[in-house]
């Protein structure tokens, strides 16, 4: 992938999180950290299991009508607590509140370039 393609993904992700009212949605870029596993992490979390699986639902949709790629893996739906989405390049993170608070991401992570989206869109 390119620059200019990461970043329209990564946008298409963020949107589709914000347009589900995801909060706190964030990226981070791990392309300077020479042990990450992918190029980009996005990040939102939501208050109901209900509204996490609608921010996946969404997500899914928004990145196949517009980028046309599905997850090549995806995980978590069915508890709706954290789920992953991996598009290989980006992984998308979507976390019921508690879980975010609880496992930190962003700490474990934190010399990665991180990029806030507004939620008052």
């Amino acid at each position: 992938m390119t620059e200019n393609e990461d970043k329209k993904e990564l946008q298409v992700i963020a949107d589709a999180m914000l347009d589900k009212k995801a909060k706190g949605v964030v990226s981070l870029d791990l392309t300077g950290i020479g042990t990450a596993i992918t190029d980009h992490f996005v990040m939102c979390n939501a208050d109901s299991t209900t509204q996490v699986v609608a921010i996946c639902d969404n997500v899914e949709e928004m990145m196949y009508a517009k980028c046309k790629r599905s997850p090549i893996r995806k995980q978590g739906r069915e508890n709706a607590f954290w789920v992953i989405l991996d598009y290989g390049n980006i992984v998308a993170h979507i976390f019921k509140t508690e879980y975010r608070e609880f496992y930190r991401l962003e700490d474990l992570w934190a010399d990665a370039q991180k990029t806030e989206y507004d939620e008052q869109r």
